[in-house]
Parts: C-alpha cells; structure tokens; sequence
C-alpha cells in the first residue's frame, strides 16, 4: 500500500498515473500543483506562463481571490442538494443569463458535451412535437467539435474522433464551413437544426463568417428547424464580448455554454428561447449535480466579474495587441498563413512545426496548445496583463529561431 500522505515527486506520480488512470490522454510529463493569476507552477516548483488556461476555463486567472472566497464560503453554508428543490445561486446564475442574452430559459449540466447533448434532445424533441417524426436531422460543420458522447462525437463533423465507435446514432450530417451553397443543399424539410461553434476551437480556431451565420439562421426559419450555437469553449468573453454569436448579430434559438462559466468547477449550461424551452417537461432530462449550490455560487460570481464595466473592452484589446504581435512575429518567419480567431481565443498555422514549438516553449516556461498537429492555440487567462502577453511573445519568438532558424 501507497502511503498517501507522503508527498511524491513528478516520477513517481507519473508512474502511480500510469498504473491506476486510464490511457485516455496523451499527457505532457508533469504536474501542476499551483496556480495564481496567469502563473502556474509544476511539483518540481518550476514555474510557467499560462496561456492554455485549462483550456479556456480558468478565464479569470488561477486562484483569484473573488472565486476563492466565494468557493470558501459556499461549503461553508451547503453544496449539495439536487435539483428536486430549488437551488437559488442556481436561479440567481439563469437570471443573470438570461439577462445578458437571448435566452429565456436555462438547464444547468456539468460540461460542454452534457450541454450539447442536451441541446440535441432538445431539438429532436421539439421538432417531433411541432413537426412529426421524420424530422430529425442535425446539420453540424465539418472540422467541429461538439463532445465525447456518441451523439456529440456523431455530430463532431471529424471522423478521427468517431473512429471505433460504431455505429453511430443516426440523423446527423456535415456540411463546409462559409459554403453558403452547400448549406443551402443539406438542410431541407426534415432537418431539425443547425448546430455551428461561431469560432471553431479544436477544429483549429477558424472564425465562421457573419454570412454564413446568417445564411443559417434564415433556412432554420423557412424550414422550422432551430439553430444551436456551440460556445462551449468561445463564450464568456473569450472572444472580446460575452457571447461570440454578438459579433455577428445573429441569434440562435439555442446556445450552449460550460467551460469559463465555472472557472475551474464543473458547469454546463444550456440557453434557449421560450419556444423551444417548452419541449421540455419534468422527466424529459435531468442532471442530479447540474447547477448545484457551489457551482452556482461561483457561476454567479464569474458572471458578475465578466460584466463588471470596460471587462470585456480590455479583453478586446488584450486581443488585438496580442494577435498584432503574433502576426508580426509569423512574418518576421515567413510563415504562410496568418493568425486567427476573435479576442484571446488565438490560433497561428505552422504546419509539421507545432508539437516541436509546444515542447520548446514549455521547457522554457511558457504553456500553449497544438490542435490538429499543425496549428498553435492560445487560450490566455482574460485577465492576462500585457506584460504577460510580451514575455510569452520572447519566449515564443526563441522556439521559432530554433525550429525555423534565426531571422
């Protein structure tokens, strides 16, 4: 027996990890064990910048106190008591939502793919009532990434991640992002919805067009299908405003929230109008931890934080100064493609060259992401300073010389 009040070091918790964790991610080799701000350090006390953010759920910067606090005094009164009572931090957290948003009604979930599976009950609920029962069909973008349920795996318009899984639910196809022809030839009259991240994470952080979104939401209406938004990992001011569909103007009958809500604690919300709301009656979904007391209490407080005044301005800026940067640095390399995405959600195209990058700037104390092998993501802490910014940029700056040669 492991005595577990001894402390291990990074080689023995690999190894106990690889022992009793199942082999389900390809993980770096190291722990984390604290965090403040955009700062977090490893069990060998080594510390780094932060520009991955939990993949994009601790946007208010590690350990911040407000969160802190409100976590500390939340178990202090009662954390859970399941949704057969009401939870006010819970209707506290819709109202605040609903408010700020499109949305009428809220069900609260632990995670984005329970949101998003959510949000497919919904629909093919909504459209058997209003419809019949040939109207099932769900319209999804190929390269998106919707969860790791079969259903949201299915509607992930990437084979590598249904590999294995057959057979799939049926009901589900693809179309290209920005092809406003194509979409016009898949959805019909028995599609059911629409279901678009406004800016597409895994899929390598590429934008949809305000076009196409708009496209989109016009053949949801002449067709009675209803149009979901994905903003599991681009809302919540990841983007420069609270939700990403506001940049085009365009909204969603449903849209489907988790990651930065909790900033760390397990959240998902799903958002939708009152008229699509209403297909769901007692007994048609439930979530027993969804949106319990600690939860809510610090979805409250992330919610009141994000819209606090000039937030969301500095966010933006932080944004535009950072991508500014970035491109200058891609041209100073003569990398082909150009940066990508909306605020602090960042994506930079470097072919075979982005695990190589990854590496070297880890080892030299600054965090990002690789999606698709080829793409470098960078999802910073919104609080992130613009000092922050400048020392991650030195730090990539030296991985480039090394993986492209000085320039």
């Amino acid at each position: 027996m492991v005595d577990m009040n001894i402390e291990l070091n990074t080689e023995q918790m690999i190894a106990m990890g690889k022992e009793n964790v199942m082999n389900t991610y390809g993980r770096l080799p190291m722990a984390l064990v604290k965090g403040s701000g955009s700062l977090v350090w490893d069990s060998d006390g080594k510390q780094y910048l932060d520009f991955v953010a939990g993949l994009a759920v601790t946007s208010l910067g590690h350990a911040n106190p407000e969160i802190v606090e409100i976590i500390r005094e939340q178990a202090g009164e009662i954390l859970h008591t399941s949704n057969l009572y009401w939870i006010p931090g819970q209707v506290k957290l819709a109202k605040m939502l609903t408010d700020n948003s499109f949305a009428n009604k809220v069900f609260f979930c632990n995670s984005g793919a329970e949101a998003n599976e959510a949000a497919i009950k919904l629909v093919r609920k909504y459209a058997k009532e209003h419809f019949g029962a040939e109207k099932i069909q769900i319209v999804s973008l190929k390269n998106s990434f919707h969860g790791r349920t079969l259903a949201t795996i299915t509607a992930t318009g990437q084979a590598k991640y249904q590999k294995g899984y057959e057979p799939l639910p049926e009901g589900f196809s693809y179309t290209t992002m920005n092809d406003l022809s194509e979409l016009e030839g898949v959805i019909n009259e028995e599609t059911a919805a629409v279901m678009i991240e406004p800016v597409q994470g895994e899929g390598g952080v590429h934008p949809v067009s305000r076009e196409f979104l708009q496209k989109a939401r016009e053949l949801c209406d002449k067709y009675g299908a209803l149009l979901i938004f994905d903003e599991v990992q681009c809302g919540l001011g990841r983007t420069g405003k609270l939700f990403a569909y506001e940049w085009s103007g365009v909204k969603p009958d449903i849209l489907t929230l988790a990651k930065a809500l909790g900033n760390g604690v397990p959240i998902g919300a799903m958002l939708a109008t009152d008229n699509a709301a209403a297909s769901f009656q007692p007994g048609d979904h439930a979530s027993t931890f969804g949106g319990n007391h600690l939860v809510s209490a610090v979805g409250c407080k992330v919610m009141e934080i994000m819209t606090r005044e000039d937030f969301l301005t500095g966010v933006e800026n932080k944004g535009y100064y950072f991508q500014d940067k970035l491109q200058k640095l891609a041209e100073k390399f003569d990398l082909p493609g150009k940066v990508r995405g909306l605020g602090l959600m960042v994506g930079l195209p470097v072919e075979e060259k982005g695990p190589e990058i990854v590496s070297d700037c880890c080892a030299n104390g600054l965090l990002i992401n690789c999606v698709g092998g080829k793409t470098l993501r960078f999802l910073p802490p919104l609080t992130v300073t613009f000092d922050e910014i400048d020392r991650a940029m030195e730090i990539l700056e030296q991985a480039f010389q090394r993986s492209f040669g000085v320039k």
